[in-house]
């Protein structure tokens, strides 16, 4: 975990928009090339929060797994991974945020259908209904999307 951090740190420093041309020539202009743009931007900040969770686990936790003599996968699964979860969820929370922001880009410049395609059309006609649609609709998707992994978190976090 100590040595993957800096990688992971760096490699998220990396402008995701730089990575667009490659990721079009890999997956060209389709769903998967969807994926990809909000992937890149939403997988990295969730492994960081992971990384975070699983460092923070109380040591008591992991001397009485060690007293218990737990093997590794019965130490991730008893102790680290529920000592985790709580601020697992949290970096789902932005990640998600960061993969919509992501998905939305990637139609936006790289494809033929799809909400970001609609705005970059209408940004294209100034028809400011459609704009303000498509950002409404998006603003009411997200905001509810968090609402509900907000829920989740806050139960997780104090065990409601």
């Amino acid at each position: 975990a100590e040595a993957m951090e800096p990688m992971l740190v760096a490699l998220y420093s990396i402008p995701k928009i730089t990575l667009y041309p490659i990721i079009l020539l890999v997956f060209g202009l389709g769903m998967s090339a969807k994926i990809a743009f909000g992937a890149i931007h939403g997988i990295i900040p969730v492994a960081l929060f992971t990384l975070n969770a699983v460092r923070s686990t109380k040591p008591i936790l992991v001397k009485t797994g060690r007293v218990l003599k737990l093997s590794p996968p019965a130490m991730v699964r008893s102790i680290l991974f529920p000592a985790a979860v709580p601020e697992i969820f949290t970096g789902l929370r932005v990640g998600f945020s960061l993969t919509l922001i992501g998905t939305v880009l990637g139609e936006m410049f790289a494809a033929q259908h799809g909400l970001g395609y609609l705005l970059m059309n209408a940004i294209g006609l100034y028809n400011v209904d459609v704009i303000m649609s498509v950002t409404f609709l998006l603003v009411v998707f997200a905001a509810g999307v968090n609402g509900i992994l907000l829920a989740i978190d806050r139960r997780l976090h104090f065990g409601a």
